[in-house]
């Protein structure tokens, strides 16, 4: 015998639009706040996406980007071969690495440290001073850095001629460069960072504090077995973030303090960034930089998949999806 079909249930089909619109218009505030990002977005992110198959042809500026020779992977090909994109890869993931571990470790130390002050005018005058380094722009911060490490007037090479050592040239030595780019991005981005971690520990519940000076715990059993337990959450998304633009390097700093000109400090400080301005300002070479960036843009998705998928794994509460 035929199954006997059931009839279907149009009534509920309104029911449920009502209710989708009834929630829109309630969140009709965010939805109104996220707009400019939602914009945003698409204009800057998703609208230039065609522009990738540059990539893949033999770009030609009269027949446009669609009617250029296909030319398939051999932009991809040569740049392997030529082994620049072994070097713009381990840099920028290198630089990347030291910026996200030392940058998390110093941010979460300067807000334990700032819990910790009593004195509220002297905790705000330090997040202040702490806060404003992010500010300044990257231009000064270049020239700030070639005021004190010019051989010839620098600040620091004339302490040490004074001293009467031997005054090192830090613009021809590239195994200077790594140290002063870390120190550099630290000094620029603790301060903003450390805001982040400062208010997930201002969220916390006081009770759990009081709780345990109750009990007689000093200061570094209460940041040990409360106050960093409490911060996890917190790390893994700031950390699962940053991970996602392992291969985006900062631009503006590395530009501005080395430049991209400089051959000789190439092999310690060249990134894909800096590479990909290089080759179209110097080079115009639109298919090679397209295909640095997308590399960059679908290792980055791999690498966030990867270790969202670990994080998952292991603690399914901390996935960003």
């Amino acid at each position: 015998m035929m199954r006997k079909m059931q009839p279907q249930n149009t009534a509920a089909l309104p029911v449920a639009k009502l209710a989708s619109r009834s929630r829109m218009w309630n969140n009709r505030t965010l939805i109104l706040m996220s707009l400019p990002a939602v914009i945003y977005f698409l204009v800057f992110c998703y609208l230039p996406m065609p522009g990738a198959y540059i990539a893949f042809t033999d770009f030609n500026y009269h027949a446009g980007i669609f009617g250029s020779r296909f030319v398939g992977m051999d932009n991809f090909k040569f740049l392997w071969k030529s082994g620049k994109l072994w070097l713009l890869t381990r840099n920028t993931i290198l630089y990347n690495l030291a910026f996200i571990a030392l940058g998390n470790l110093l941010q979460i130390f300067i807000a334990l440290l700032l819990n910790e002050v009593r004195l509220k005018w002297f905790k705000k005058l330090s997040q202040s001073l702490m806060f404003l380094p992010y500010f300044i722009s990257d231009v000064l911060v270049g020239l700030l850095a070639f005021d004190i490490l010019n051989s010839d007037y620098g600040f620091l090479p004339s302490l040490i001629r004074a001293a009467g050592g031997a005054v090192p040239d830090f613009y021809s030595n590239p195994g200077a460069w790594p140290p002063i780019i870390i120190l550099t991005n630290l000094w620029k981005s603790t301060g903003y960072g450390s805001i982040v971690y400062f208010a997930t520990i201002c969220g916390m519940d006081v009770s759990m504090m009081e709780a345990s000076q109750i009990d007689g715990a000093n200061a570094l059993q209460r940041i040990w077995y409360i106050l960093l337990p409490n911060l996890r959450p917190t790390v893994v998304i700031l950390v699962l973030f940053s991970i996602g633009g392992i291969l985006k390097g900062n631009f503006g700093l590395f530009y501005n303090l080395v430049g991209s000109a400089n051959a000789a400090l190439l092999p310690n400080t060249d990134i894909i960034e800096t590479y990909v301005y290089r080759t179209l300002m110097n080079q115009f070479n639109f298919p090679y930089s397209t295909a640095v960036g997308l590399y960059q843009s679908v290792f980055g998705f791999i690498i966030i998949m990867i270790v969202n998928g670990i994080v998952r794994k292991i603690e399914p509460d901390y996935a960003l999806f």
